[in-house]
C-alpha cells in the first residue's frame, strides 16, 4: 500500500475512532454529526486543495510550491521536486542549444536553415554576410527573395546537391567568391553551407599562371638550344657560326641556369618560417657591397649616389638581406635609361630603418604596383628579358622581408621613375656607433 492509500485510510480511521468515543460519551447523535462534519470538512479541504493544484498545473511557476498538512503537503513536496529535477534538465539543454549556437558562429562556414518551403528558419553571422541577409527582419522569408542569383535559384530547383556551387560577385563588397552547398535533412528541410574560397581560388590562379609562366619561360631557351643542336648536327658549320651559335646556346643555358637557381631559392625561403641564421650585420661592408656592385652593373652609364648611416645596423641573415637589398639596386639601373640617376639610402626612421633605391627610370603603372612580388609577373615581358631579368627578383624580395619582419613599399609614376623602400621595425635595428653620412657620386 502506497502513501497515499495509507494516509487516506489513517484519515478516516481517526474520524471513526473520535465518532466511536463520541457515540459512547455522548450518544450516537453527536457522534454521527461529528462524523458528517468531518467529512464535509475533509471533502471541502480536498476540493480546495484540488482546486489549487489544478490552477497549478495550468500556469505553473518554478519555486512557488504550497505547503498544505497531510497528504497534501507530501504531494506538493514531491510535485515540487520533480519541478527542480525539470527545471535543471531544461537549464542544461539550454546551456548545450546556447553552446552549439556559439559553435556554429564561432565557425569560419556560413549556415543557413530552411523549412520545407525554403524559407529561412536561422542562419549564424557569416551566412549573413556572405548573402547580405538579417537573421532577425529575414526570418520566414523565402531565401530565393532574398538571393536572386539565377544559378542560386536553379541550383535550389534542380536538387542536384552532390556538388557545390560556386557564385561570385557575393559578400559585403561585392567582389568575393562564395562556396554554397545544400545539404537536405528532416521532413524535406535544407542545411545551407556557406564558404568564402575568394583566396583559395586567387592562389590557384596564381599556381595555374605560375605552371604556365615556368613553362613559357623554360620553352624559349629550350627551343633555341634544341633547334641550334638540329641544326650543328645536320649543316655543315663554318668555325665562326659554330663558335656563335655555341654562344647563343651558352647563354640560352646560363638563363635556365638563373631561373633554377632562383626557382630553388625562392622555395627555400617559402619553406623556412625564419632565418636560419641572425646576427648583427656589419652595414658599412654591406652598404660598400651594394654600392660597388651598381657601379659595375651600370659601367659608368648612371649617376649613383648613396647617402648612408652606417651607425645603423639590423640584425637577419646577412646573405640574404644582401640579395634582396642588391635586387632592389639592380632592378633600379636595369631599368634607368643611360644618363639617369639612382639615389640609395639608409637611415633612421625613428620607430623603423629604412633602406630605399630611387631612380629617374621608366616607371611603373600604378595598376602593377600591388602584383609585383607575384612570381613571374612582368610589367613589360620583352623589355624584362632584354634586362635579363627572371620575373622572381621581387617575389625572393618579399620572402626575404617576410622573414626579417620587414615591408615594402613601392612608389612610381609612369615615365618618372620609382621609388622602392624597405622598412624594419624597431625592433630589428641596432645603433652602434656615432652617425656617418656617406655619399658616393659617379657620373
Amino acid at each position: 500500500m502506497n502513501v497515499i492509500w495509507a494516509r487516506s485510510v489513517a484519515s478516516l480511521l481517526l474520524i471513526v475512532v473520535v465518532g466511536v468515543g463520541l457515540g459512547m460519551t455522548l450518544g450516537p447523535l453527536v457522534a454521527m454529526g461529528f462524523v458528517a462534519v468531518a467529512l464535509v470538512a475533509q471533502v471541502i479541504f480536498n476540493t480546495f486543495h484540488t482546486q489549487r493544484l489544478w490552477q497549478l498545473l495550468e500556469a505553473p511557476v518554478y519555486g512557488e510550491v504550497p505547503s498544505a498538512p497531510g497528504i497534501w503537503g507530501e504531494i506538493y513536496y514531491r510535485l515540487h521536486k520533480l519541478a527542480k529535477r525539470w527545471h535543471s534538465q531544461v537549464r542544461q539543454v539550454e546551456q548545450q542549444h546556447s553552446r552549439f549556437i556559439q559553435a556554429i558562429q564561432a565557425s569560419p562556414y556560413g549556415v543557413v536553415m530552411l523549412d520545407d518551403h525554403n524559407q529561412i528558419e536561422w542562419s549564424n553571422a557569416i551566412a549573413e554576410s556572405h548573402f547580405w541577409l538579417d537573421a532577425k527582419r529575414d526570418l520566414r522569408q523565402h531565401i530565393t527573395h532574398l538571393v536572386r542569383q539565377p544559378d542560386f535559384v536553379r541550383y535550389l530547383n534542380l536538387q542536384r546537391y552532390d556538388e557545390d556551387l560556386h557564385m561570385r560577385g557575393m559578400g559585403e563588397n561585392r567582389q568575393n567568391v562564395i562556396a554554397v552547398q545544400a545539404f537536405p535533412y528532416g521532413d524535406n528541410r535544407k542545411l545551407i553551407l556557406t564558404q568564402d574560397i575568394t583566396e583559395l581560388e586567387r592562389t590557384d590562379a596564381m599556381r595555374r599562371d605560375f605552371v604556365a609562366n615556368v613553362s613559357h619561360e623554360l620553352k624559349t631557351p629550350l627551343t633555341v638550344l634544341s633547334g641550334f643542336l638540329e641544326t650543328m648536327r645536320e649543316l655543315p658549320l663554318s668555325e665562326a657560326d659554330r663558335n656563335r651559335y655555341l654562344d647563343i646556346m651558352a647563354q640560352q643555358g646560363a638563363r635556365m641556369q638563373v631561373i633554377v637557381n632562383d626557382l630553388l631559392a625562392l622555395a627555400k625561403l617559402e619553406g623556412d618560417a625564419k632565418p636560419p641564421v641572425e646576427h648583427m650585420l656589419d652595414m658599412k661592408h654591406v652598404l660598400s657591397q651594394l654600392h660597388d656592385d651598381a657601379l659595375g652593373l651600370s659601367s659608368g652609364k648612371h649617376t649613383i649616389e648613396m647617402q648612408a648611416d652606417p651607425a645603423l645596423t639590423v640584425v637577419g641573415a646577412e646573405n640574404e638581406l644582401v640579395s634582396a637589398l642588391g635586387n632592389l639596386v639592380s632592378n633600379a639601373i636595369r631599368y634607368t635609361p643611360e644618363g639617369g640617376k639612382v639615389i640609395i639610402k639608409w637611415r633612421d626612421a625613428g620607430d623603423a630603418a629604412v633602406f630605399s633605391v630611387a631612380d629617374t627610370g621608366i616607371g611603373i603603372p600604378l595598376e602593377h604596383i600591388p602584383r609585383l612580388t607575384e612570381r613571374f609577373y612582368r610589367v613589360d615581358r620583352s623589355r624584362s628579358r632584354d634586362t635579363g631579368g627572371t620575373g622572381l627578383g621581387l617575389a625572393i624580395v618579399k620572402h626575404v622581408l617576410q622573414r626579417h619582419d620587414a615591408i615594402l613599399q613601392v612608389k612610381s609614376e609612369e615615365g618618372r621613375g620609382s621609388e622602392f623602400s624597405v622598412r624594419f621595425p624597431a625592433a630589428r635595428t641596432v645603433r652602434n656607433q656615432p652617425v656617418v653620412t656617406a655619399t658616393a657620386k659617379v657620373g
